[in-house]
């Protein structure tokens, strides 16, 4: 193999381009030639290839988002989308595909391996949602990210004896709300996977007022049956009442924009040149990714029929701590 190809795909987090860089100056390392792919898989299917070399790369890791840019592609999830994507590939002569990404984009890298076109994931999303990898690239930054906003609005809403509802991104994954909730000593975190009505929450909150606190802080996650938004309506409809005056408060993509942490950094950076060696060793169809701190690998057929659990620890410890 002297040909490789680097994409980027889904949403972005902070790493991917210190993932890039790994893949890019690990590859020139080993002698190859490395292609960058704009825009994700749509930048596959229309021939969008750049040559990279160590320079193109430089001064890249400590940036947020990523260099190659991202795009949804509705043409690449059809067969003959792509086969065009795979001719396009033989076209510039790029043997091997290095994709970065979550369950959507790793799912394209397994469709490739099944069309018989070598590919290797990198496990990068800030949900930490991905089977395969304890922890993905970006998880680290937007937990840091709501971290800090928590700790920001608890000083306002003690100022005003008020209860914050902060909303987190994450999709149909707690995992940063959880984590976020019981480093932020939230008083109660709504999640996806453990249905929790609003009149339970209602009751968190008006405890917390029972008790004198001069706050109360609920961390949601976006993918749960009641959101903020959803939330802050049942309280109203059913009058549910808590002691505070309620309001609503969400992050947002500014989770995803913010510059990588080091820990995003060593991690996208340890991935991408993992990836790298796994391709030049002839191993491909692949995620790789981080397990009780270890560099594992994982099919990708495994990873995208994969569900990836919630520790049930911390779910415990979540209603422990919230007192």
């Amino acid at each position: 193999m002297r040909n490789i190809a680097v994409l980027t795909s889904g949403g972005d987090a902070p790493g991917m381009n210190a993932a890039i860089r790994a893949v890019v100056r690990t590859g020139l390392a080993n002698g190859l030639t490395v292609w960058g792919v704009e825009d994700g898989y749509a930048g596959l299917i229309e021939g969008s290839f750049r040559r990279l070399g160590t320079r193109d790369v430089g001064s890249i890791i400590q940036r947020g988002g990523t260099i190659l840019g991202s795009a949804r592609c509705m043409p690449f999830q059809t067969p003959e989308g792509r086969e065009l994507a795979i001719r396009r590939l033989h076209g510039a002569g790029i043997e091997g595909l290095v994709v970065i990404g979550g369950n959507g984009s790793q799912a394209g890298a397994h469709a490739l391996q099944q069309m018989g076109f070598a590919s290797v994931g990198v496990a990068s999303t800030i949900d930490n949602d991905l089977f395969g990898s304890d922890v993905t690239i970006g998880v680290d930054t937007a937990l840091n990210v709501a971290l800090n906003a928590i700790d920001n609005l608890k000083v306002t809403a003690s100022s005003h004896r008020r209860a914050l509802l902060v909303e987190v991104m994450g999709r149909k994954c707690g995992y940063l709300a959880l984590m976020a909730g019981i480093a932020g000593g939230a008083e109660a975190i709504v999640l996806p996977e453990v249905l929790v009505e609003p009149e339970a929450i209602a009751q968190r909150i008006q405890a917390a007022y029972d008790r004198g606190k001069p706050h109360a802080i609920v961390v949601v996650a976006e993918g749960a049956k009641y959101n903020a938004g959803r939330l802050c309506e049942a309280f109203q409809q059913r009058n549910l009442l808590v002691g505070y005056e309620i309001r609503s408060t969400v992050l947002g993509y500014v989770q995803r924009g913010a510059v990588p942490t080091c820990a995003d950094r060593l991690l996208g950076t340890r991935l991408g040149s993992e990836a790298v060696a796994q391709m030049v060793a002839g191993h491909t169809g692949l995620l790789v990714g981080m397990c009780r701190g270890e560099l594992v690998t994982t099919p990708l057929e495994t990873v995208v029929n994969g569900v990836k659990p919630l520790d049930p620890w911390f779910l415990k410890a979540a209603d422990v701590l919230a007192q």
